[in-house]
C-alpha cells in the first residue's frame, strides 16, 4: 500500500476533493461555490486561495491561466487540476478515515469516560 507522507488539514482535504470532483470546471469561484453548497459554510476568498497555493506547493494540484472568457472585457481564470500525488493523497485520506470508522457500527455511540 502506498502512503503519502503529506498531512492534509480539513480545508485542504475539502478543497482537494472539490478540485477532483469539478475536474475541468475547477476554478476559484466554482470551487468556493461548491464547497459552500456542500458544507453550508462560506470560506473567504483569501482562505481558499491560500489553501490552493499550499496544495500547489505540496504538489497535489497544478494550475494554469485559461484564455480570456469570450465576453466583452472577459478575464482569464486560474484552472486547477489534481496531480497523481494529489489523487494518491485522497485515496490515503479515504483509507485512513475508513480505518478509523471501522468497528463503530451503524450508529455512532462514543464511549464516555
Amino acid at each position: 500500500m502506498y502512503m503519502t507522507d503529506l498531512t492534509l488539514g480539513t480545508l485542504e482535504l475539502t478543497v482537494l476533493l472539490t478540485v477532483s470532483r469539478l475536474a475541468t470546471d475547477a476554478y476559484g469561484f466554482a470551487i468556493r461555490r461548491d464547497i459552500a453548497e456542500r458544507t453550508g459554510r462560506e470560506h473567504s476568498v483569501g482562505a481558499l486561495y491560500t489553501t490552493l497555493q499550499r496544495l500547489q506547493d505540496k504538489g497535489l494540484v497544478t494550475s494554469h491561466a485559461t484564455a480570456p472568457l469570450p465576453v466583452r472585457g472577459g478575464r482569464s481564470r486560474r484552472q486547477y487540476k489534481l496531480t497523481a500525488t494529489g489523487a494518491r493523497s485522497l485515496l490515503d485520506a479515504q483509507r485512513h478515515a475508513e480505518s478509523m470508522w471501522a468497528g463503530m457500527g451503524k450508529r455512532v455511540r462514543p464511549r464516555l469516560g
